[in-house]
Formats: structure tokens, sequence, C-alpha cells
């Protein structure tokens, strides 16, 4: 028997706009015949109805493509009677994995229930062991932390509250992702972790993520960006062709799993599917 594969999954979110649930429709059609091993919803402090977002869209992906699916929860947005009530529903939708996040604090009003991710997570343990709970981390630190081994002291913090797996920020440089494993192993954090890739396909996308994501463009990845800055069609082919390169590399250093951001394009997930999915573990379809 060869070594264990590691596996594949995708996030999506709610869509915001008619022309948001035709992408997001289109991209579950494309999910159903790649069968990742999970799909993550994600939320927004802006989503004053996220029950009827975040946790409706995962129950549908449930239903659908009948594959796990993973619902995140920000610690500072919830109340301890409104997550007992989600996990209830969780449960009857056979969803059991939840991604508890801090949830950005950018002026929406918290709630006072919990403080950190690491007390939504430890809370989630206590009302239902049986979840699987993720935490997420960072390879480039935290952008409140005031540097790596505060960041890496804080996250085992989170793990050692429940958290059975992390999953990274989207990162483009794979050797900050190499030394940040080497961090969390010197700090006895054993847990799997799973490395998140969002290809860049556009130039508004990559002044997006240097502007408002905890991610550096490496020189290679700036070169591509210069030297293809009037060709868009070529942009988006060498953008997937990074986001490829840095899967087979990770997967190449034994990473336990890749979490594709696919921001609901279809193609970007059906692209990355196809040029990687001998990498992966088969994933098998629930009945």
């Amino acid at each position: 028997m060869g070594p264990t594969k590691p596996e594949l999954s995708f996030e999506v979110f709610p869509p915001s706009s008619p022309a948001g649930t035709i992408k997001l429709t289109q991209t579950l059609t494309q999910l159903k015949g790649i069968t990742p091993s999970f799909v993550s919803v994600t939320c927004s402090n802006h989503q004053l109805d996220y029950e009827q977002n975040t946790i409706a869209l995962a129950q549908t992906i449930r239903q659908d493509l009948r594959c796990p699916t993973m619902v995140h929860m920000p610690a500072a947005y919830v109340t301890k009677a409104q997550v007992r009530r989600i996990l209830a529903q969780l449960e009857t939708a056979h969803i059991d994995q939840v991604l508890a996040l801090r949830g950005d604090l950018d002026g929406t009003a918290p709630e006072s229930d919990f403080a950190h991710a690491s007390d939504l997570a430890r809370f989630i343990k206590q009302v239902n062991p049986h979840f699987r709970v993720t935490g997420a981390c960072y390879p480039e630190v935290h952008p409140d932390s005031q540097n790596r081994v505060d960041d890496v002291r804080h996250l085992k913090t989170k793990v050692d509250a429940g958290c059975d797996q992390l999953i990274t920020q989207l990162f483009y440089d794979n050797a900050q992702f190499y030394r940040f494993q080497e961090a969390c192993a010197l700090a006895g954090i054993t847990v799997p972790i799973l490395a998140g890739i969002m290809p860049i396909t556009n130039r508004q996308q990559a002044l997006h993520v240097v502007q408002n994501c905890a991610a550096s463009l490496p020189p290679k990845f700036v070169a591509i960006l210069d030297k293809y800055r009037t060709n868009p069609v070529a942009l988006r082919e060498a953008g997937l062709a990074y986001a490829v390169d840095q899967i087979v590399d990770l997967v190449t250093h034994d990473v336990a799993g890749v979490h594709l951001y696919t921001l609901n394009q279809a193609a970007t997930a059906q692209h990355i599917y196809d040029n990687t999915a001998s990498l992966f573990a088969p994933v098998a379809v629930d009945d």
C-alpha cells in the first residue's frame, strides 16, 4: 500500500445578488462531478440573516452534492443559545463540521458570549463532542499578533480548546507555509494543517489580496502580473498554472490537504481538479 493521499476541499460563499446565485448554481453543478472531501460555506458579519444564508446554503449543498459540508461560524457574532440551535439544525441535516472563527471586528456590534475562536471551539465540543471543529491559521502571522511566536502560542490555545484540524489563510509562497508548519510542530501542534489556495486570475483580485489579506505575493508571481498586465487571458492562464504548481509542490511535501478558495468560480474549480485530481484521495459520495 502506498502513502496516504491528501484530500482536496472547496470553499463557497452565499450569493448576494441574482448574478451571484447563477454563478454559485453553476459552481455547485460543477462540483457534483468533482466530489471534494468537503465543501465549506463562509459567512459575513454583514449578513444579519446568517442562519438563512450560510446555514441554509450548507444544508442545500449537503443534500444536493451528498458530500461532507462545513459551516463557518463567527465567534464574535453568535450567542450560546444560537450556537446550540444551529448545532441541532446541522446534526439533523447530517452536517458535523464547523469552522470556528473569531469574525472580523469591522465595526459591526459583536455579541458577548465568545471573545475568541478558541472559546467557541471549546463550547461546540461541550455541546456536542461528535462535531469536527476546524480552526483558521495564518502562515504569514495573524495581523493582530505581535510576531510568529505570539501567533503560534494563540494557535496552540485554539487547538487545545478542541480544534481537530486547521485551515490556513490563502498564501502564495510555499516556503512560508513550510516554515509555519515547522513552528507549529515545535509548539506541539499535531493536528492536520490544510493549505488554503486561492488562484489569482485577474489583476484586480491580486490587488485585493495585497490590500486586504495577510498574504504577500512572491517575486515569481509579481513577475507574472507585470508580464501579462495588459493580457487578461494570459494572466488568467498563468495564475491557474501558478496555483497548480503550488499544489503539486505541497502534495510532494506531504501536505495534509488542500482547501481551494473558489470564489464561486466553477471554471477555476474544474481547472484545478482536472490538473491535480490524481494527487488526491478519491472521495466516495454518500447515499
